[in-house]
């Protein structure tokens, strides 16, 4: 039995099929630990550390950071019996052959002695770590389809030795693609022109004919580029003087900035996009008066045994919504095509702003909690997610979601629902405003909630008793906690 062992990426659970390498925790040469955290992986749902599956030491490093790796991915090599003396790194004996998604190892740990610098496993000249040809500097370049006609790149496979960084990278061929069929005007070649009206109207100031441009962009159309460069090499009759206009400066892709939608933020894309065009969205709204809720809390915080417990308005508007599913079980339910599903549990999610993106942790069975429990149990939710620590399991099951909006001094918003889930809260700000109070106008405390729901669940008779029981609650929470519980 081969004493290298190759560790694949492993299933995360929840249907996840890939995942970030953001962080190796080990390197080559490391002796490392059963259940030894050895790299950080960011999932389509949370930032996990995933740990050895075998003790060892660290022979290989198949990928570096920053790649998105497919689950069942060979991601390092451990040899698992170091005692036995050294490998050779151009010894096929002990080393697996790497899966075809593996073609390159980052990092591979040379025979005892062998290590130089330029070299796979070794230092780079001025303290860099050697990288594989072909992988360069860390970038995340956003990836496209190919256009059609252009010939494919040919695969190259690096192999797993030592190989000198200061080999030149690989190339791609650049394929030239050819003007296609556009709209509005004749091109050069006798075919339309495509070109934006932005574009349009800056070639009729610089007195540019569009007709005679080749394109550069997409499909071949004109760009602004294209007539600014025209403009500019124009000697053969002087341009007609512009009235004035736009500037010429450019604004071209040197000025735009390409991120790539991946992790928290592709899933969540992914999700709302999804629930939006799925489940009807109905939104209703509701403005509430909270100066009682905002002193009850204040009383709350002074008591002793409530001092080490962070209590904030989100903890009275959790309260509020689990009570109010009691008394209106429908609103906790899940669409199943045939059927309705009424979850008799409320798994409470709280839309949570990280910088990875939005996150909707749950804490599951919520209605069972005491007030205290429950606050507990807000507050390790946001400190998990802050910290980028929420696992999968965490962000699963949710039946019923809460965002609050007022943290950024938002008054409110139409929520989306997360898939599966019936409703989803908005708690806005709570501000000092002008109201009327026992017939008079006083400044009192008020806040705006917005509750979106699936019609095909909820019809407005339901979705407005629901939002109404919330807002009683919070009109005055110490009476409806006597009235209800």
């Amino acid at each position: 039995m081969s004493r290298i062992k190759e560790f694949n990426l492993p299933d995360l659970g929840e249907g996840l099929t890939e995942g970030e390498i953001l962080a190796w925790l080990v390197k080559v040469g490391d002796t490392i630990e059963l259940n030894q955290p050895i790299v950080e992986v960011e999932t389509a749902k949370a930032a996990v550390e995933i740990p050895a599956k075998w003790a060892g030491q660290v022979q290989a490093i198949y990928h570096p950071e920053g790649t998105t790796v497919a689950v069942g991915t060979p991601i390092i090599a451990i040899d698992t019996d170091p005692g036995a003396g050294p490998v050779e790194s151009s010894s096929t004996a002990d080393l697996p052959t790497p899966s075809a998604a593996s073609l390159a190892a980052v990092e591979v740990a040379p025979a005892e002695g062998a290590v130089e610098p330029g070299m796979i496993g070794g230092p780079a000249p001025g303290g860099r770590t050697a990288v594989l040809v072909g992988y360069g500097p860390r970038t995340t370049t956003a990836k496209r389809r190919p256009r059609k006609g252009a010939a494919p790149a040919q695969a190259t496979s690096a192999p797993l030795v030592p190989v000198p960084v200061q080999a030149a990278p690989a190339t791609v061929p650049t394929v030239a693609v050819s003007p296609a069929p556009a709209v509005n005007g004749t091109s050069r070649g006798g075919g339309p022109v495509l070109a934006k009206p932005p574009v349009r109207k800056l070639a009729k100031d610089l007195g540019v004919d569009l007709r005679t441009l080749t394109g550069s962009g997409p499909l071949g159309s004109i760009t602004r580029e294209d007539v600014q460069r025209a403009a500019a090499t124009a000697t053969a009759e002087p341009l007609a003087v512009a009235p004035p206009g736009p500037s010429a400066a450019s604004f071209g892709a040197d000025r735009e900035q390409r991120i790539p939608v991946k992790g928290v933020r592709k899933l969540t894309a992914e999700n709302m996009s999804r629930s939006a065009f799925t489940a009807p969205h109905v939104t209703e709204f509701l403005t509430v008066d909270v100066t009682r809720a905002m002193k009850a809390l204040d009383r709350l915080r002074g008591r002793r045994e409530w001092r080490d417990v962070r209590v904030s308005p989100l903890l009275l508007v959790a309260k509020a919504v689990l009570l109010a599913v009691k008394r209106h079980p429908m609103v906790n339910s899940t669409w199943a095509g045939d059927e309705i599903v009424v979850k008799e549990y409320v798994n409470l999610g709280i839309a949570a702003a990280t910088e990875r993106g939005l996150i909707v942790p749950n804490i599951k069975d919520a209605g069972r909690l005491t007030l205290r429990e429950l606050a507990d149990a807000l507050t390790d939710l946001v400190q998990t997610a802050k910290a980028g620590k929420t696992s999968p399991a965490d962000m699963s099951g949710g039946t019923l979601t809460i965002t609050n909006v007022g943290v950024f001094g938002v008054d409110t918003g139409t929520p989306i629902l997360p898939p599966g889930e019936s409703a989803i809260l908005a708690f806005g700000a709570v501000r000092e405003q002008p109201w009327v109070h026992k017939g008079k106008v006083k400044p009192r405390l008020v806040t705006t909630l917005g509750l979106s729901f699936d019609h095909r669940i909820i019809d407005g008779e339901l979705g407005s008793k629901f939002l109404r029981d919330v807002g009683d609650f919070l009109t005055d929470p110490e009476a409806a906690l006597l009235a209800w519980t």
